[in-house]
C-alpha cells in the first residue's frame, strides 16, 4: 500500500501569468461596476437638480401671477376710484352754473346741501360719492329746467310790460298831441264849437257870438293872463283857480277852460249871444 501523501502534499501553486490575467480581470470588473455607479449618480443628480429647478420656476410663476393679480386689482381699483371722482368733478361744476341760473328765479336749496355735501368726494366712500354725483345730476337738470321756465315767463312779463309801455306812451303822446292840437286857437274854436253843440245845443248862430267874445277876451290864447286883475285863460276866470272846476289841468289845457267857460256862460246868462251882449254893453262878461 502507498502512503498517502494527499495531507502532506504541496499545493499546486498557478503559473504567474494566469494570476496576473484574473487580477486584471478583478481590476476591470471593479472600475467598470464603479464608472456605472458614478454615472447612475450622475443622471440621478441630474435628475434631482432639473426637478429642483422645475419646482422653483413653477413657484416664481405661481408669485409672478398671484403679483399680476394683485397689480390687476389696484389698477382697476385706481381706474374706478379716478372715474368716481372725475364724475364727480363735473357734477359739482354743473351744478355750481345751475346755481348760479338759478339765483332770484328758483329755489335750488336741495342742489345747494347735495353740492355741499358731495364737495368733499375726495375722503368719501366711493359708494356714497356714486349716490350723491347721481343724485346732484338729476337736481341740477331740475334747477336747469326751473330757470329756463322763469326766464320764459319773465321775458313773457317783460315783453307785455313793454308793450303796455309802449301803449301808454303812444296814448300819452296823442293825447298831448291832441291837446297840442286843441290849445291852438283854431283848436280852441273847434272843441267849443263841438261842446257848445252837443251839450248845449248851440247852433252856428250862437258860437258866432262865442267866438266873438272869447276874441274879444283872449284872443282864443289858453295862456292869456290879465295882468290888471288876474283873469285867465281863454274865458278870463277870475282867478283863473275857479278852471279847476273843470279839471286839474285848466292851467295848460285849452279844453278843460272851454267846458268851464261853457258852464259858467250858461249858468250865467243863458247862451253865448247873452254873454256878448253884456260884454258890448258893460266890457266884461
Amino acid at each position: 500500500m502507498r502512503p498517502d501523501n494527499s495531507l502532506n502534499a504541496t499545493p499546486e501553486i498557478p503559473s504567474t501569468s494566469s494570476t496576473r490575467s484574473t487580477r486584471a480581470e478583478r481590476k476591470s470588473r471593479s472600475r467598470s461596476k464603479r464608472l456605472t455607479l458614478l454615472a447612475g449618480g450622475l443622471v440621478l443628480a441630474g435628475v434631482v437638480t432639473g426637478t429642483g429647478f422645475t419646482v422653483q420656476s413653477a413657484v416664481a410663476d405661481q408669485q409672478q401671477q398671484a403679483q399680476q393679480e394683485r397689480d390687476d386689482r389696484a389698477a382697476a381699483k385706481a381706474a374706478a376710484i379716478s372715474k368716481t371722482h372725475l364724475a364727480a368733478s363735473v357734477a359739482l361744476v354743473d351744478a355750481d352754473t345751475a346755481l348760479d341760473a338759478a339765483v332770484d328765479k328758483v329755489d335750488a336749496s336741495a342742489l345747494s346741501t347735495t353740492s355741499s355735501t358731495l364737495a368733499g368726494y375726495i375722503s368719501m366712500p366711493l359708494a356714497e360719492v356714486t349716490e350723491l354725483t347721481s343724485q346732484a345730476k338729476e337736481q341740477t337738470a331740475s334747477v336747469q329746467a326751473a330757470a329756463v321756465e322763469a326766464d320764459r315767463v319773465a321775458t313773457e312779463a317783460a315783453a307785455a310790460q313793454a308793450a303796455a309801455d309802449a301803449q301808454a306812451a303812444a296814448e300819452a303822446q296823442a293825447a298831448a298831441q291832441a291837446v297840442a292840437g286843441g290849445n291852438t286857437p283854431a283848436g280852441a274854436k273847434a272843441t267849443a264849437a263841438s261842446l257848445a253843440s252837443s251839450r248845449y245845443g248851440w247852433g252856428a248862430s250862437q258860437f258866432s257870438c262865442l267866438a266873438q267874445l272869447w276874441e274879444k277876451e283872449s284872443n282864443w290864447s289858453y295862456t292869456a293872463y290879465n295882468g290888471d286883475g288876474g283873469a285867465t285863460g281863454i274865458p278870463q276866470a277870475l282867478p283863473g283857480s275857479k278852471m279847476a272846476s273843470a279839471g286839474s289841468d285848466w292851467a295848460t289845457n285849452a279844453s278843460t277852460q272851454i267846458a268851464w267857460g261853457l258852464e259858467y256862460i250858461n249858468g250865467s246868462y243863458g247862451t253865448p249871444c247873452a254873454a256878448w251882449s253884456h260884454s258890448q254893453a258893460m266890457n266884461w262878461y
